[in-house]
C-alpha cells in the first residue's frame, strides 16, 4: 500500500482532498493532506512564506511517510511545491503526480509562466490583494464558475466558504531543479480539459516545457477531487502501481 502526500493549490487547504482521502484510505493507503504553513496568516506570517520553505515541509512529510511507495501529489499551485520538494529530497519520493498543476522547468516562476499564458480575465478579476500585498484572496461567488463549474453545488458552496488567504511571495520565486534530482523521478500529469483556472492549453504547454510525464486526461473542471473523485482516485492509484515493487 502506498503513502499519498497531497499538496493543495492556491487559496485551498488540505480539506479539499477529503473525498479522495476517504476513497484511498478505504483501499488501505496512507493519506496525508496538510494545510501548507502560512496559509490564511497575518501580514508577517504571509511574508515569511517561501517556496523552498513549503518544499522543505512537503519533503519532511515524505520522509516520515509510513508506507511505500511514496507518491507526492500537487494540485494547481501545489505543483510548484512538489517539484521543489522532489529536488530537495528525491530519495524520499517514489513518484510525482500533478493534478492540473504548475509543472514548470528550472528557472521559471509562476509569475513568469503567467506572462507566457496571456490574460485570463474571468480568473484574474476574482483575485484581490490583501495584507498590504503580502497575500491574495478570491471572491467565492466568482470562484464557483472558475474553480468548479462541473462539481456538485453543495460541495462547491462549502469549498468556496473555506478559501483562505494565499501568500503572494512563492509565485514569484523561480524553481531550482536538476536532472539528477527532480528529473530522476517518474511523473504523471492529470490534465483537466474543462479547467477555467489553468486552461488546457496552458496545461499542455507545461507538458511540452517539462516533457516525460505520463498523461492522464479527465474531462473535468479545476476541482476533479469534487467533480470526478473516483476517476481521480483511480489515476492516483495507477501512478502508485507503476512504481510499486
Amino acid at each position: 500500500m502506498a503513502s499519498f502526500i497531497l499538496i493543495h493549490g492556491s487559496w485551498h487547504g488540505g480539506w479539499c482532498f477529503d473525498g479522495i482521502k476517504r476513497l484511498l484510505e478505504e483501499q488501505g493507503h496512507e493519506v496525508i493532506a496538510p494545510d501548507l504553513p502560512g496559509m490564511d496568516g497575518n501580514e508577517q506570517e504571509l511574508r515569511a512564506v517561501t517556496l523552498q520553505g513549503w518544499a522543505d515541509f512537503a519533503a519532511g512529510l515524505c520522509e516520515r511517510a509510513a508506507q511505500k511507495p511514496v507518491i507526492l501529489v500537487g494540485h494547481s499551485r501545489g505543483g510548484l511545491v512538489v517539484s521543489q520538494a522532489a529536488e530537495t529530497a528525491p530519495d524520499a519520493i517514489d513518484a510525482l503526480v500533478y493534478i492540473c498543476a504548475m509543472m514548470l522547468p528550472d528557472g521559471m516562476s509562476r509569475a513568469q509562466f503567467k506572462q507566457l499564458e496571456g490574460p485570463n480575465p474571468a480568473f484574474d478579476t476574482i483575485i484581490s490583494p490583501v495584507a498590504n500585498g503580502a497575500g491574495t484572496v478570491v471572491d467565492g461567488a466568482g470562484g464557483r464558475a472558475i474553480f468548479a463549474q462541473l462539481s456538485p453545488k453543495d460541495l462547491v458552496n462549502e469549498a468556496m466558504q473555506r478559501l483562505a488567504i494565499e501568500p503572494h511571495g512563492p509565485r514569484s520565486e523561480p524553481l531550482r531543479l536538476t536532472a539528477g534530482r527532480f528529473g530522476s523521478l517518474p511523473r504523471t500529469y492529470i490534465e483537466c480539459t474543462e479547467d477555467r483556472t489553468i486552461p488546457i492549453a496552458s496545461q499542455r504547454r507545461m507538458q511540452t516545457l517539462v516533457p516525460g510525464a505520463d498523461i492522464v486526461t479527465l474531462d473535468t473542471d479545476h476541482s476533479p477531487f469534487l467533480s470526478r473523485p473516483e476517476e481521480l482516485t483511480a489515476a492516483l492509484i495507477a501512478a502508485a502501481d507503476k512504481v510499486s515493487s
